[in-house]
C-alpha cells in the first residue's frame, strides 16, 4: 500500500525538509514561552544527551524547534545559529489526543499543517486506541477533533467500501459516519451492528459517548440474513452497550410483514458474558395436575465463582415443584454444582381401587458432582457424585421416559491421599446405592481403603546387568474397612436402621514372582493370603413347628482366613490357513494354564440347613457371612488346576489398491475375543469339574458390536433342582446354561450432505462436570426434536439386551430363573432438506410389550426452529409443540402447547 502526499510547502530551507520527513502525527504541538536563547555548555553536546528517537519538532516562523525531556534548542534558519534552553516540563495543547494515530489509504492521504487536517481517499483505515474505521473517504480535523468517512459507488453505481467502525467486538456499517474521536459522540445514517447475538439496523443512530446510543426507526433482530426473517420494529431505543436495549412501542414483523400486534415497550438483552435475570416460563397443561407454569425462576451471579438458578413448577390442582441449582468454580482448583429438587405431587386419581380424589407424594432428589484440579494438590484429590432421593421420585417427572424407567441411584464421595512417589494410596469414600423397585436404601460410610503397591524386598537399590530372579520377587498390601446401614423408605425407622448396621474390613496379601522364560512360556508362582473380620454372624436354623427357615443375628467380632498356593503359565500361538489365493486366516491362541492349592480353612462358619419338610431334599450348605459387606469365603479345598484360552480370529486379504507393496494385506476382525476357562478340583470326591465360563465379543463391519458371556454347570440336577454326581458331558451335552447375557448394538448412519461442515448442535463444553454433561444428556433425550442434524439424511441406532440368571431364591427352597430381554430402537430421517422425522422405542420381549414409545418431527426455519414431540406410551404420556428462536437471548420468546396426563399409580 502506498502513501502519497499532495501537500505542496514553500521550503525555507533544508533543515524544514528534514524536520517534516520526522513529523510523525499532529497531535502534540508544545507553546514554546519566549526565553533568552543561551549557548549550550560543552559538557551537553559532548554527551549526547539529546535523543533524536524521543524528540519533538515544532515549527515556528524561520526556525525549527526539536524539544528533547530536558533541552530545548532552536536552528535559525538564516544565521544557522544553534540556541539552547533548559526547561523543567512540556505544556501540551489542548488539541492533544491519548495515543498517536495510525493512518493508511490505498489512493492518497493529503495533509494540511495550517488547518490541521488530513484527508484518506480510497480504503482508507484510521487506527486510534482500540478503534479502527475503514472507508472509502475519511476525513480529520484536528482543532474540533472530528471525524468523518463516507462510503463510495463503484461502476455500477453500487455502495464500495462503506464506512466501517470496529471498537472492541463490536462491529457497525453505515453509510456515513460522522463522531468525536476524544469524547465518543458522534452520529451515524443507516447503520447497521452486532451486540452479542442481536442485529441492530438504525436510520438514524446518535451516539453519547462510547457506551450510549439513541437510534430513531430501528430494526431488532437475531437473524444474520440482510433481509431477516423476523424483526422488532420501533421508532425510537435507546442501547448501552454491553447491558440491553430499551424501546417504546415494537412491532414484530416476519418475512417483512407487520403484524397486527404490538407490545407496549421492549427489553432487549445485549449483555456478554454472565448476568442476573428472570427465567421465562411456558405453559402447560396436565390431566391429572391442571393448568401449570413450568420453569419459571431466577438467575442470580453471586460473583466471579458462584451462581445459582433457581426455578419452579405450579399446578392449578395444588402440585408444585422447586428446583434450585448453585454452581461454582475456581480455577485450577476446584468446581462443582448442586442441584435440589423438590416436588410436591398432587393429581387427580384415576384409580378405581382407592376412594380418594387426590393422589399425594412429597419427594426430593438432590444432585451434586464435585471435582478438584490435579494442579491443586498435587497426590491429593477429592470428588464427588451425588445422586439420591426418594424412591417415587423418578415416576412423576413428565417428558423424560429414559428417567421413567431409570430404577437404580448411587452416589460416591471420594478423598485420595497418595505418597512415597505413588507407592502408597489411601482412599476414604461415603457410598450409597438404592433400588427404586424394591424402595432399598443402602449407604456405606464410611469405606476405607488402603494399598501399598508391589514392592521387591530383595532388590539391590543400585542394579548392575541383568537382575536374579530373586529380586523380581514382590509383596504388595491391599486393606479395606467399611460400614454398612440398610433402610426402606417407605416406613424409615431409626431404632430399625440401627439394627442392621454391620461393618466388615478385609486384608490381602499378594506374593509374586517373574521367573525367567522358559523357551515360549513363561512362569509365575504366587501365593496369597486373605483375612476377613466381621462385626456379626447370622445363624439360622430349620422351625418345624413354622415350617419356616428363622435367622438370628450374633455380634460380636469374627475372623476368617483364605491361603491360595499357584503356580501359572502362558504363551501365544500363532496359526495362518489359505482361504484362497487373495485370502487368509488368521487365528491367535492365548492359552493360561495354573495349578492352585487352597485348604479349607473357614469349614466351621458353614452350617447345613434344612430348608423344607421333603425328605428327599439334602439340606444345603450356607455361610454365616452371607450377606455381610464383605462376603464370606468359598467352603472346601481345592486341589488342581485351572486352565483356558483366549482366541483372536481375522481374516487377511489382499489389498488391491496397495502399488508400494507396503500394506499388501488388509486386515478384517471377525472374532476379537472368544475365551473358554474350566478348572478341575482333585480334592473332592464327586461333582470335581468346577462350571465352564464363556466370554465373547466381536465387532462385525465396524457397525455392529456383539458381546455375550454364559456359565455352564456340567452336572445335571435332581427334581427339586439340585445338583447331582451326573455329568452331561458323557450323554453329549455341553451342560446346564446357569447364567448369561448378550448384547447386540448397532449405529448406522448415511454420509453428510455436506462433507465440509459441521452443524452439530450439542457442542462439548471441556468445562462442565460429568453431572451437568448427563444433565445436558437428559434434555436432550427429552427433547430430541431440537438436537437433529439436519446434514445427516438418516440414522439409525439399535440395542439388543438379553440377561439370563438362575438363582436360589429367598426361602431357600428353590430355583428362580430370571430373564430380561430389552429391545431399544432409535432413528431420524430427512423428510426432505428442512423437514425431520424421528423416534425412539422400548420393547420388552418377555412381556412382548411396548414399555415406552417417543417421536418428534422437527422443521429448520433458519433462526427460528419448529419442533413437536410426543410420547404416547409410556407411564407418562404428553406431547409439546415448540416454535422458539436458535439465539440462545431470545430462547424464551417462544411459542408453546404442552399437555401431558399420568396413567394409573398405585401407591
Amino acid at each position: 500500500m502506498n502513501k502519497r502526499c499532495k501537500v505542496s510547502i514553500n521550503c525555507i530551507t533544508a533543515w524544514s525538509v528534514f524536520v517534516f520527513m520526522l513529523f510523525t502525527t499532529l497531535a502534540v504541538q508544545a507553546q514554546v514561552r519566549p526565553a533568552a536563547p543561551v549557548k549550550p555548555p560543552a559538557s551537553v553536546i559532548d554527551s549526547g544527551k539529546i535523543s533524536l528517537d524521543s524528540a519533538r519538532f515544532k515549527i515556528a516562523g524561520d526556525s525549527v524547534k526539536l524539544i528533547t525531556d530536558s533541552v530545548r534548542f532552536t536552528i535559525d534558519s538564516l544565521t544557522g545559529d544553534t540556541l539552547w534552553q533548559r526547561i523543567d516540563s512540556i505544556p501540551m495543547s489542548k488539541d492533544t489526543l491519548d495515543a498517536p494515530v495510525d493512518y493508511t489509504a490505498e489512493d492518497s492521504a493529503i495533509i494540511s499543517i495550517p488547518k490541521k487536517q488530513f484527508f484518506l481517499y480510497n480504503k482508507a483505515v484510521v487506527k486510534y486506541q482500540d478503534n479502527q474505521l475503514e472507508a472509502n473517504v475519511i476525513h480529520y480535523d484536528q482543532q474540533s477533533q472530528v471525524m468523518e468517512a463516507y462510503g463510495g459507488k463503484d461502476t455500477s453505481s453500487n455502495p464500495l467500501n462503506l464506512p466501517t467502525m470496529t471498537q472492541g467486538q463490536s462491529k457497525a456499517i453505515s453509510d456515513t459516519i460522522k463522531y468525536n474521536v476524544k469524547t465518543g459522540r458522534g452520529l451515524t445514517k443507516n447503520s447497521y451492528f452486532q451486540e452479542g447475538e442481536m442485529y441492530v439496523q438504525a436510520q438514524t443512530l446518535k451516539r453519547m459517548d462510547k457506551d450510549v446510543a439513541f437510534a430513531f426507526r430501528a430494526r431488532m433482530t437475531t437473524c444474520n440474513l440482510d433481509t431477516p426473517h423476523f424483526a422488532f420494529r420501533t421508532r425510537r431505543v435507546k442501547i448501552i452497550n454491553d447491558r440491553f436495549a430499551v424501546s417504546g412501542p415494537a412491532f414484530p414483523e416476519f418475512e417483512g410483514v407487520p403484524m397486527p400486534v404490538a407490545i407496549p415497550f421492549g427489553i432487549y438483552p445485549m449483555v456478554k458474558g454472565r448476568h442476573s435475570g428472570m427465567l421465562a416460563p411456558q405453559f402447560a397443561t396436565n390431566q391429572s395436575a391442571g393448568l401449570g407454569l413450568e420453569g419459571l425462576g431466577y438467575y442470580k451471579v453471586i460473583n466471579d465463582n458462584w451462581d445459582v438458578t433457581t426455578r419452579a413448577n405450579l399446578y392449578t390442582y395444588g402440585g408444585w415443584a422447586l428446583f434450585v441449582n448453585p454452581k461454582y468454580m475456581k480455577r485450577y482448583k476446584y468446581s462443582g454444582n448442586l442441584n435440589l429438587t423438590i416436588q410436591k405431587t398432587k393429581l387427580v386419581n384415576t384409580s378405581t381401587a382407592q376412594s380418594n380424589e387426590f393422589i399425594k407424594y412429597t419427594s426430593f432428589l438432590i444432585n451434586w458432582s464435585h471435582s478438584t484440579d490435579t494442579r491443586a494438590r498435587p497426590g491429593t484429590s477429592f470428588s464427588a457424585s451425588v445422586n439420591a432421593g426418594s424412591t417415587r421420585y423418578n415416576d412423576y417427572v413428565t417428558n423424560n421416559i429414559y428417567q421413567n424407567f431409570q430404577n437404580q441411584l448411587s452416589s460416591s464421595i471420594t478423598y485420595s491421599k497418595t505418597w512415597g512417589q505413588g507407592k502408597y494410596n489411601l482412599t476414604t469414600s461415603a457410598n450409597h446405592s438404592q433400588n427404586n423397585n424394591q424402595r432399598l436404601v443402602n449407604v456405606t460410610l464410611p469405606t476405607v481403603n488402603f494399598t501399598a503397591n508391589t514392592f521387591y524386598p530383595f532388590q539391590k537399590k543400585e542394579s548392575v546387568g541383568t537382575a536374579k530372579w530373586y529380586e523380581k520377587l514382590g509383596i504388595s498390601y491391599t486393606g479395606n474397612l467399611l460400614n454398612q446401614v440398610a433402610f426402606y423408605d417407605t416406613a424409615f425407622n431409626f431404632a430399625r436402621m440401627l439394627d442392621t448396621t454391620q461393618w466388615g474390613a478385609q486384608h490381602s496379601v499378594p506374593i509374586s514372582l517373574t521367573l525367567p522364560a522358559v523357551g515360549p512360556l513363561l512362569f509365575s508362582p504366587s501365593i496369597s493370603f486373605s483375612e476377613k473380620w466381621y462385626g456379626q454372624q447370622i445363624l439360622r436354623r430349620w422351625n418345624p413347628d413354622r415350617d419356616t427357615v428363622e435367622t438370628r443375628i450374633s455380634r460380636g467380632f469374627f475372623a476368617a482366613r483364605e491361603v491360595n498356593f499357584g503356580m501359572s503359565t502362558n504363551t501365544r500361538i500363532f496359526g495362518t490357513f489359505n482361504l484362497g489365493k487373495d485370502t487368509k486366516l488368521r487365528h491367535e491362541i492365548k492359552p493360561t494354564f495354573s495349578i492352585n492349592y487352597k485348604p479349607d480353612l473357614v469349614k466351621q462358619f458353614y452350617d447345613s440347613l434344612q430348608v423344607d419338610t421333603s425328605t428327599a431334599r439334602k439340606k444345603i450348605r450356607i455361610s454365616r457371612f452371607e450377606g455381610s459387606v464383605v462376603g464370606g469365603f468359598s467352603e472346601g479345598s481345592f486341589g488342581g488346576f485351572n486352565f483356558g484360552f483366549d482366541n483372536l480370529f481375522e481374516m487377511k486379504k489382499r489389498n488391491k489398491n496397495d502399488t508400494t507393496g507396503d500394506d499388501p494385506y488388509k486386515k478384517i476382525k471377525l472374532i476379537d475375543g472368544l475365551s473358554f476357562n474350566t478348572g478341575y478340583n482333585f480334592f473332592l470326591d464327586s461333582m470335581n469339574w468346577s462350571p465352564v465360563s464363556i466370554a465373547f465379543r466381536s465387532t462385525l463391519f465396524e457397525k455392529v458390536n456383539i458381546t455375550g458371556g454364559a456359565s455352564i454347570d456340567p452336572y445335571a440336577v435332581d427334581s427339586v433342582g439340585d445338583r447331582i454326581n451326573k455329568l452331561l458331558w458323557k450323554q453329549g451335552s455341553l451342560g446346564r446354561f446357569t447364567g448369561g447375557n448378550l448384547v447386540i448394538s448397532s449405529s448406522f448412519q448415511s454420509k453428510a450432505a455436506d462433507q465440509r461442515s459441521d452443524k452439530s448442535r450439542m457442542p462439548v463444553d471441556q468445562t462442565m462436570t460429568p453431572d451437568e454433561q448427563q444433565r445436558q444428556l437428559d434434555y436432550v433425550r427429552a427433547n430430541p426434536a431440537e438436537f437433529v442434524d439436519f446434514n445427516i439424511p438418516w440414522s439409525v441406532q439399535t440395542s439388543l439386551s438379553i440377561n439370563f440368571n438362575r438363582q436360589r431364591s429367598a426361602d431357600y427352597r428353590s430355583y428362580v430363573t430370571q430373564i430380561n430381554t430389552n429391545l431399544n430402537v432409535s432413528g431420524d430421517f430427512s423428510l426432505t432438506p428442512k423437514w425431520k422425522m424421528g423416534g425412539s422405542f422400548f420393547y420388552d420381549v418377555r412381556t412382548a410389550k411396548l414399555e415406552g414409545v417417543t417421536m418428534y418431527i422437527t422443521r429448520e426455519m433458519h433462526c427460528w426452529q419448529l419442533s413437536i414431540n410426543v410420547t404416547p406410551i409410556g407411564p407418562i404420556k404428553s406431547f409439546n409443540i415448540v416454535l422458539n428462536p436458535k439465539s440462545g437471548i431470545l430462547r424464551d420468546l417462544k411459542i408453546n402447547r404442552s399437555r401431558s396426563f399420568y396413567s394409573a399409580i398405585e401407591q
